[in-house]
C-alpha cells in the first residue's frame, strides 16, 4: 500500500506537470510564464478548480477523516481497557485519555499548518488565474512558494514534538547519543 501510495503521488505529480506545464508554458522575452498561455479563460478556471480541489480541498479531507479513524480507534480501545481494567485502576485510562488528547492535538496542528501554509499560494495562483494577462509577480511567488513547501519541513517536526512514538523513534536514530552501558563498556 505504501509503494502504491508513493506511485500514484509520483505519477500524478509527472502527469500534471507533462500535460498541464508544458503547453500552458512559455519564454517571452526572457520571463518565463508558467501555467499562463492558455487557449480560453474556461480552460484556465477549470484547471485552477481542479488543482484546488484536488491539492488542497481533498488533502484537508483526508487528514480529518484518518485522523478521525484513529481517534475512534483509540476510544474502542479505551472502552475494552476499561472494560478489563479493575474498578479502582484508572492508569490505563488515563494514559489512553492522553493519547487521545495528544492525537487531537496533532491533528489540529497538523491540519492547520498545512491550510495556513498553502493557502497563499492558492490565493495568489487565484489571483493571477483571474488576470486576462497574467504577469508573474517574482517577489510575491517565491514568498507564497517558500511558505507553502516550507510545510514539508515543519511536518515532521510537528509529529516529533506531539507524539512520543516517533520521538522515541528519532531519538533511537541519532547516532551519536550514547547510553550509559556504551559509555561503562568502553571505559573498561
Amino acid at each position: 500500500m505504501i509503494y502504491l501510495a508513493m506511485a500514484t503521488a509520483w505519477i500524478i505529480s509527472f502527469i500534471n506537470n507533462i500535460a498541464v506545464m508544458f503547453p500552458t508554458s512559455d519564454v517571452i522575452d526572457g520571463v518565463c510564464y508558467a501555467y499562463s498561455i492558455w487557449k480560453n479563460q474556461a480552460a484556465r478556471m477549470f484547471f485552477f478548480t481542479w488543482n484546488f480541489l484536488s491539492f488542497y480541498v481533498i488533502i484537508l479531507f483526508i487528514f480529518v477523516f484518518y485522523y478521525w479513524r484513529i481517534l475512534l480507534v483509540i476510544h474502542r480501545q479505551a472502552r475494552v481497557m476499561a472494560s478489563h481494567a479493575d474498578s479502582g485502576s484508572k492508569t490505563a485510562q488515563n494514559q489512553l485519555n492522553e493519547i487521545q488528547s495528544s492525537v487531537i492535538k496533532t491533528m489540529i496542528l497538523v491540519s492547520a499548518c498545512y491550510a495556513i501554509a498553502w493557502l497563499p499560494s492558492y490565493i495568489y495562483f487565484l489571483i493571477v488565474t483571474l488576470h486576462p494577462n497574467p504577469t508573474p509577480l517574482d517577489d510575491v511567488y517565491y514568498a507564497v512558494v517558500l511558505l507553502a513547501y516550507s510545510y514539508m519541513c515543519i511536518n515532521p517536526f510537528i509529529y516529533a514534538t506531539k507524539l512520543d512514538p516517533v520521538r522515541q523513534i528519532l531519538l533511537r536514530l541519532i547516532p551519536c547519543k550514547k547510553t550509559s552501558e556504551q559509555v561503562a563498556g568502553s571505559a573498561a
